[in-house]
């Protein structure tokens, strides 16, 4: 009886990091105009949640905007900066 050993070749997928986009708070935008920003940027986003992104953000000074790939996430900053918003991204830990 003869034993043969197969060879198992895993891939192994790095998964991309994932970025934060952050929403800051500042006082030259109305609530109303910030949110329809928030719409228009991210793909997805309902009324109700801008509301909240919005409302965390004046609330606590910061809000997460969304969680996504770095290209995404940059894209998502300039854009809501290009709007007059005040917007980083930071690595999702």
């Amino acid at each position: 009886m003869s034993v043969e050993t197969v060879e198992k070749r895993s891939t192994v997928r790095k998964i991309a990091p994932r970025y934060r986009v952050l929403l800051h708070n500042d006082d030259y935008n109305s609530m109303e105009y910030v949110v329809q920003v928030l719409i228009t940027t991210i793909p997805n986003l309902s009324e109700p949640q801008a509301v909240n992104i919005m409302m965390e953000a004046h609330t606590n000074g910061l809000a997460v905007v969304i969680i996504c790939a770095q290209e995404h996430a940059e894209f998502y900053c300039e854009t809501l900066r290009s709007h007059g918003l005040s917007s980083t991204i930071e690595p999702d830990e």
